[in-house]
């Protein structure tokens, strides 16, 4: 597939709306004076960007077995309906706050569904050791929580006709500065602020959605 400057802008459009959750959580970090070491930001952006690429490559096996006009609709269903989800998301997690119950002093695991449901609600909660540094074992399990767009992202971009590599590639670059310029900036501000991006990720995934059309 020939890559143009409209590829490439479709691209960086697809992963700012995915890198926004890690941009909204190392905000939180910052603010909280937490810090990413670059280990555990490598780690972030690499988990999150090979599920991504995963989602990639089966979307990719799949595609050869529909037709053309059907795998512009799903593209346009999953990138139009994740943005909704997206839009709403403040509300849900305000919801998953309120009745969450876990317990904070839970054995840490990377795989511990209910530990990751409970990153996803309240991404700050990731220094489970309260070591004011996010370790390589916390990042490991953030970024499982952080990549579960992408799953699903990742499949309808490559229905959509998008470059899967320059798709991956943008991820890596974004990935990181999301992470970065968040942590700098929540640290510079150092306070806890309403800081909630979701609204502008959803707006992007549905912006792409009718580009896809």
């Amino acid at each position: 597939m020939k890559i143009s400057l409209i590829t490439i802008l479709e691209a960086i459009i697809l992963t700012s709306a995915l890198s926004m959750d890690a941009f909204v959580a190392s905000f939180a970090y910052g603010s909280n004076k937490i810090k990413i070491p670059m280990l555990s930001v490598q780690i972030i952006n690499t988990i999150c960007s090979t599920m991504l690429g995963i989602s990639l490559i089966i979307g990719t096996l799949i595609k050869q077995y529909i037709p053309d006009w059907l795998t512009a609709i799903v593209c346009f269903i999953i990138l139009f309906v994740l943005g909704i989800i997206k839009l709403l998301d403040s509300i849900i997690k305000s919801v998953i706050r309120r009745y969450n119950n876990f317990n904070k002093e839970i054995e840490f695991s990377a795989f511990n569904l209910k530990f990751i449901l409970n990153l996803y609600a309240n991404p700050e909660e990731a220094d489970i050791d309260s070591s004011r540094t996010i370790s390589s074992k916390e990042a490991t399990s953030l970024a499982i929580a952080l990549s579960l767009d992408g799953l699903v992202v990742g499949f309808g971009t490559v229905l959509g006709n998008m470059n899967g590599i320059v798709v991956f590639i943008a991820s890596l670059v974004t990935g990181i500065i999301a992470i970065m310029l968040g942590g700098y900036i929540g640290n510079k501000i150092a306070g806890k602020l309403p800081f909630n991006l979701s609204w502008l990720s959803g707006i992007l995934l549905i912006v792409l959605a009718f580009l896809k059309l």
